[in-house]
């Protein structure tokens, strides 16, 4: 089935309104076009909506956040709403300024997220209404491990059961969660933390996947993640001796440009929980 969700993606080629970080814009288009969407990066309030109008689904980044895009983002979002598409969140840094968190919490207040998509330490911030993160990278103290495995899934569940939405958390193990049923995925490499913006592309096609499978919402968003997981795979296992993040940067987006169903089925890792 989630292979699935990635070839639907490529056959009906979404446009996707991203208002994402200034720092990791052009690999969050990159990524896309990899995968068989389009992007449109518009951040200013007076076309927000209009754009958002022409797309088939909306992701909101609060990587680098400043009083003109925040408008925008509230515009677009309510446009989004009222005309039923995917809309995703992800909080970056959320807990690291009053700023982000504010915003993030406004955000959910006002829009009907169908995603919300994060490290752990951002969606705790999110639960709690305040927190504290390492800038854009989640506390150790977090991190989601066999050992808490349990408690982790519970968590997620109820927030995802809160706030009438998918969560997605990404990490060491991913979490995606609609309440009830969630995926406990373990693709990905070590380096992909070496890389800024691996979370940000995640964003962008989950929301890619979300508007191209929009009656199997949490499959598409745990094919979203698997396939960013196991492209990092991928691209890891292509890395010469002399090579590094920048080089693993671009093969990841590689790796999602080349990858098919078979390679899909064969190389995700992921048991659902109920």
């Amino acid at each position: 089935m989630l292979e699935e969700c990635l070839e639907n993606v490529r056959k009906v080629h979404p446009l996707i309104h991203c208002i994402t970080n200034y720092v990791t814009v052009n690999d969050v288009a990159n990524i896309l076009l990899a995968t068989g969407a389009s992007p449109i990066m518009a951040d200013a309030v007076e076309e927000a909506a209009e754009i958002t109008a022409i797309c088939s689904a909306l992701i909101i980044n609060i990587g680098t956040l400043n009083s003109l895009t925040i408008p925008a983002m509230f515009a677009a979002g309510k446009k989004a709403a009222a005309l039923y598409h995917p809309i995703v969140l992800d909080p970056v840094g959320a807990g690291a300024s009053g700023l982000r968190t504010k915003t993030a919490l406004e955000l959910m207040e006002t829009i009907p997220f169908s995603v919300i998509r994060g490290n752990i330490s951002e969606i705790k911030t999110l639960a709690a209404g305040f927190g504290s993160t390492r800038g854009v990278d989640a506390d150790i103290s977090d991190a989601v491990t066999d050992e808490n495995l349990t408690e982790s899934i519970s968590f997620i569940n109820d927030f995802a059961q809160r706030h009438s939405c998918i969560v997605a958390v990404s990490g060491a193990i991913d979490l995606v969660s609609d309440g009830t049923v969630c995926y406990v995925i373990r693709n990905g490499c070590r380096e992909m933390g070496l890389i800024t913006g691996t979370g940000c592309q995640l964003s962008a096609l989950t929301a890619a996947f979300a508007a191209a499978n929009p009656r199997s919402m949490i499959e598409a968003v745990a094919a979203a993640v698997c396939t960013m997981g196991l492209a990092g795979e991928i691209a890891r296992s292509h890395l010469l001796p002399e090579e590094g993040n920048l080089t693993l940067r671009n093969r990841i987006i590689d790796s999602v440009y080349t990858m098919n169903a078979a390679v899909f089925s064969s190389g995700v890792s992921y048991e659902i929980v109920r």
